[in-house]
Formats: C-alpha cells, sequence, structure tokens
C-alpha cells in the first residue's frame, strides 16, 4: 500500500530531548529534598509520560500519589521555562520532514509528553506547516501503548491505517504500532535499544532518517531481522 500519513514519535526519535526531561526532574527532586539521578538514567524513566517519569525518579517508598503529582506540577512548571535549552532535533530529521511532505506524505505527531508541551516543542523546532495533526498526552485519553492517539491522528486526518507508518524509538512505540494494526519503524538513534525494539516486534529498524523515506517509497517492503 503506498504510504499516506507517518506518524511519528516525539521524544528520541523528532528531537533530542533527554538532556532537558532529566535536567527539570533533577530540578524537581531537589526542590523536594529528593536524590537526583544522572542524566543517562533518565533513558530508561522516559516513554510513558510524565506521570510515569515522576513515579520512576522518586524513590521507592516516596511514590505515593501525593508525591507524585506536586513533583509533576514543579516538573512542568521548571521545564516550560527551560525545555528547549538543550533539546534539538536529531540530525538529519528536518531534512527528512521537509522531503517527505515534499512527496505528498503527510506527517503527525503522537507524544507521551503532555500536549501542551508537544505543541509548543514542534512549533519551536519545526515549521508548523509540515504536521497535519500534533498530539501530546491529554487528560482523560490513555497514553501509549493505548492506541487511542493513533486513532484520533487516522480519524483527523481520513487515512486508513494500512496506508500509514508509525516511528519511535521504544517498546512503547513498536507496541503503539502495533496496537493500531500500523507497520512500525523503530529508530535506534534514539533513547532505547535495538534490543528493546526487536523484542516489542518492530517491523523495521532503521539507524538514519533517510532509511524511513525508502522504506515510505517501497511501501510493503520486507521487515528488517
Amino acid at each position: 500500500m503506498k504510504t499516506r500519513l507517518i506518524i511519528f514519535d516525539l521524544d528520541g526519535t523528532l528531537l533530542d530531548t533527554i538532556d532537558d526531561l532529566a535536567t527539570s526532574t533533577n530540578h524537581a527532586l531537589a526542590r523536594y529534598g529528593y536524590p537526583t539521578h544522572p542524566l543517562n538514567a533518565y533513558r530508561l524513566f522516559v516513554g510513558n509520560g510524565i506521570t510515569k517519569l515522576m513515579e520512576r525518579a522518586l524513590p521507592e517508598n516516596a511514590r505515593q500519589p501525593e508525591n507524585i503529582d506536586r513533583l509533576r506540577a514543579e516538573f512542568i512548571e521548571y521545564y516550560r521555562a527551560h525545555k528547549t535549552d538543550l533539546s534539538r532535533p536529531y540530525p538529519g530529521i528536518p531534512d527528512l520532514l521537509h522531503a517527505l511532505r515534499a512527496e505528498g506524505i503527510r506527517l503527525a505527531v503522537a507524544s507521551n509528553k503532555y500536549h501542551q508541551g508537544t505543541v509548543e516543542l514542534v512549533r519551536h523546532f519545526f515549521d508548523n506547516s509540515l504536521f497535519s495533526v500534533v498530539l501530546g498526552q491529554r487528560e482523560n485519553i490513555p497514553v501509549k501503548p493505548d492506541p487511542a492517539i493513533v486513532h484520533d491522528i487516522l480519524s483527523a486526518t481520513g487515512i486508513p491505517a494500512s496506508h500509514t507508518l508509525y516511528v519511535g524509538d521504544s517498546g512503547v512505540d513498536m507496541q503503539t504500532a502495533h496496537n493500531s494494526r500500523i507497520t512500525s519503524i523503530g529508530v535506534t538513534w534514539g533513547f532505547r535499544t535495538r534490543q528493546e525494539l526487536k523484542e516489542n516486534g518492530a517491523d523495521h529498524i532503521v539507524g538514519t532518517p533517510a532509511e524511513i523515506a525508502r522504506i515510505a517509497g517501497m511501501g510493503q517492503t520486507s521487515p528488517n531481522p
């Protein structure tokens, strides 16, 4: 089937945001007297939304809902002001997005980051006209790997799953694609490992943005081993 839509995860796929996420979480932890973590540790903390990030960052004996909520509020306040300090698009991503749009392929973002932050980051780093739909985590909508966010994008664009690709860097993303019955592309430049992508059923695994363009242009191809 001809590719008409590509849905991208944001953090770890389009943008390298790990340092700003880690710095903001460490700020919130320190604000309430909890121990902080090395920046690299956050690669395993992120991926399931801000609430889950706060839970994972807290000590096990401090993960009560009220602690998670106040840490989340502190994180968001700090992150709003600092989310573009260290974050950047991955090399080759802007060129890829423009090339895909030039071929008439529509683009969307589906993120577990809170919705306002998702929209603001996309607006800051990319041409707004590139994306048909940009969705982050919204109230009363389950986070990925639940397929609700993908279903909302397919509904908004009117493009069926059979003409869509889903691109992400984590097992959560591969599960989201599977739950949405969409062909998945796992990228190895993000926060998680190739092994995690394989274990979660990635249909394709790529190491460069250019490979995404080739898969989109080829339609149905044999999955990577």
